[in-house]
């Protein structure tokens, strides 16, 4: 079990360290065979024989988030602005996730906002971090703050805010069964938590 020191905040937009090796793909493969097993089918049936490789493959593409550093993706910015000091939001960024308790997938919408103090970052590396905090294992409570505080650690803004809209498979393809539920989360810092006015202009643009 890693130390607390090992641990990197997720506040701070760091992973937590594991403290063992990470498995090769031969054994990633091998893993995905088992549960084929388990599963009641044959993995070296033809159709599956190469499932596991692929499922692999999709693996590094669903998780490859951990190999990403939100804040670096941030840390351009541009001050050449003309004084601009009005609220930015990057409307509707759809993303695709993975619920850390039953690895079923999160389909939804980040809208990201702040309010720049004397920079601005790329609109595309507002997309980015959002990709990067969404492929990884998640709550979408998490996920949520750590797009905010991200953004103000880093660009040290006026304000942020952030809403996430998804539905979630854990429990629209199993367990309750409640297909067409969407969860809606919110994080707001600086004048989005202090100051009711910009608060709901930021809202509305959510909707």
């Amino acid at each position: 079990m890693s130390s607390p020191n090992s641990r990197r905040t997720a506040d701070k937009c760091e992973t937590v360290t594991s403290g063992f090796a990470k498995p090769t793909r031969n054994e990633a493969e091998a893993a995905f065979r088992t549960i084929i097993r388990w599963a009641g089918d044959d993995p070296v049936r033809p159709g599956l024989l190469e499932t596991p490789a692929r499922v692999t493959r999709a693996f590094e593409e669903f998780f490859s988030g951990y190999a990403l550093d939100p804040a670096a993706i941030l840390r351009k910015t541009f001050d050449e602005i003309d004084g601009y000091d009005e609220m930015i939001v990057l409307r509707a960024v759809r993303f695709e996730s993975h619920c850390e308790h039953h690895l079923a997938p999160i389909i939804g919408r980040a809208w990201v906002g702040y309010i720049p103090d004397g920079r601005v970052v790329g609109i595309s590396k507002l997309a980015r971090v959002v990709d990067a905090f969404s492929k990884r294992l998640q709550i979408q409570e998490k996920m949520t703050a750590q797009i905010a505080n991200t953004l103000d650690e880093v660009l040290r803004p006026r304000g942020v805010g952030v809403v996430i809209r998804a539905t979630h498979e854990c429990m629209t393809t199993r367990g309750v069964h409640k297909p067409g539920t969407e969860l809606v989360t919110t994080r707001m810092l600086g004048s989005f938590r202090d100051d009711p006015q910009v608060r709901q202009e930021f809202l509305a643009l959510a909707t």
